[in-house]
């Protein structure tokens, strides 16, 4: 089993980086491998609503959404990270996973996802809901840990200063294997879930 981890933040070795490392190491324990995608510094354009992608099966626009999407397509787990900016994600990511998970037709149901947000001191809560919501929108299940999935640092590398934040990382990372683990199980014996066709409704008449 493999889980694909995005680090939305600018800085390779930041404290989103000391998160996801401490994860990495859980994972392995876990028998789980792991591969991770710095996509925080990178130039990024968000999407243009041209639906192209519903013809070509991918974005009109070359980088690395599309490099990431067969990966995201093989994984059975999605980390998704990310530092707080004005109590919201780095808006690179979040024009990374617009266009990811709108370009992206594949069957995303049942891979587990989990978001993991560090900052300074606030705004967390408000960042994890917001990436919580790509999961959600796709039939995703999504991994919990003993508290909101966060970690606390400014300067890089403080946050391997935050011991509760670290466990949090830990416990994350085992329930997700956790989870992973029973999903493929639970799809030997009873397959699927049933799906209806998607039914859209406009509210404008």
């Amino acid at each position: 089993m493999n889980v694909l981890m995005i680090n939305g933040s600018p800085h390779a070795k930041g404290n989103t980086s000391v998160a996801l490392h401490e994860m990495e190491k859980t994972f392995k324990q876990e028998g789980i491998e792991t591969e991770i995608l710095h996509i925080g510094n990178k130039d990024i354009r968000g999407c243009i609503a041209c639906y192209s992608c519903m013809e070509k099966g991918r974005c009109v626009f070359e980088d690395a959404v599309n490099e990431a999407a067969s990966k995201f397509e093989a994984c059975d787990g999605l980390v998704i990270a990310s530092p707080v900016y004005y109590a919201s994600a780095n808006a690179t990511l979040i024009a990374f996973l617009d266009r990811l998970f709108y370009s992206t037709h594949f069957d995303k149901r049942m891979k587990v996802g989990a978001s993991v947000v560090a900052a300074r001191r606030g705004g967390l809560s408000a960042t994890f809901d917001e990436l919580n919501k790509y999961f959600t929108i796709s039939g995703m299940p999504v991994a919990s840990s003993q508290y909101w999935n966060s970690i606390h640092g400014r300067e890089p590398q403080e946050a391997v200063r935050d011991e509760e934040g670290l466990q949090t990382m830990r416990t994350l990372a085992r329930n997700m294997s956790f989870l992973m683990k029973s999903i493929a199980l639970g799809k030997e014996k009873y397959g699927m879930p049933e799906k209806e066709a998607a039914l859209h409704t406009n509210f404008i008449r």
